[in-house]
């Protein structure tokens, strides 16, 4: 009850904040959205696109815990998962705080939950995430972004939404971890301290599920 209170509380937190109390709406706003998913670029900082495109990192990694994690719940995962693509932790908290604890495989893997549990996925990821990393912090203009995430609500609330996702990742981690057998507190603690090349490293090195079952490694 605890959790449910605490996520519900998160959630209403941040809704509030982002409405009420982040700066105001920017008039380029949807022009800019548009031209970074459309990959207009010349005439954004770096920083904003990395940011942009690390943010459907992170719903992908979500996906890769939380649509097995769904099959043992009364609620289903997809539609909040999917709906963390457009609206991140706005549309992922509220699963957070219905879910209950699911440490166990319910049922058979189809082709789309070992696709998302295959190491594959992980390091394509983790590779998409080093090149935005790498090529935002080489080559953006910090004074620029700093200065846009004080006057932009866009940037400023998808910077924090950021952080918020990378924050509460811990909060499935155990369970996915013990769906696996995999039973290390030094393994969760290193992911979950790690933001999002932490739990991308996880994807990569995490035992494969087995259907029906927790396996017992250590």
């Amino acid at each position: 009850m605890h959790r449910k209170i605490g996520f519900g509380l998160l959630w209403l937190g941040f809704l509030v904040y982002a409405f009420l109390f982040a700066p105001p709406d920017d008039p380029k706003t949807l022009a800019l959205i548009t031209h970074l998913s459309t990959g207009q670029w010349d005439s954004i900082n770096p920083l904003v696109i990395a940011l942009f495109n690390i943010m459907g990192v992170l719903p992908f990694i979500y996906c890769a815990v939380l649509f097995v994690d769904g099959q043992g719940q009364k609620i289903w995962a997809f539609p909040f998962a999917i709906g963390s693509f457009f609206l991140g932790a706005f549309a992922l908290l509220p699963y957070l705080a219905l879910r209950q604890p699911n440490p166990t495989v319910s049922g058979e893997l189809n082709l789309s939950l070992k696709v998302l549990d295959s190491r594959w996925l992980g390091i394509v990821l983790s590779a998409i995430a080093l090149v935005l990393v790498g090529w935002g912090f080489s080559q953006g203009n910090w004074s620029d972004f700093v200065q846009q995430w004080q006057s932009s609500r866009f940037i400023h609330v998808m910077s924090l939404d950021f952080c918020l996702l990378s924050s509460v990742f811990p909060a499935v981690l155990g369970d996915d971890m013990a769906r696996r057998g995999l039973v290390n507190s030094t393994v969760f603690w290193v992911v979950a301290l790690i933001p999002l090349f932490g739990p991308l490293a996880y994807l990569c090195i995490r035992p494969p599920l087995v259907a029906g079952s927790a396996s017992a490694q250590t």
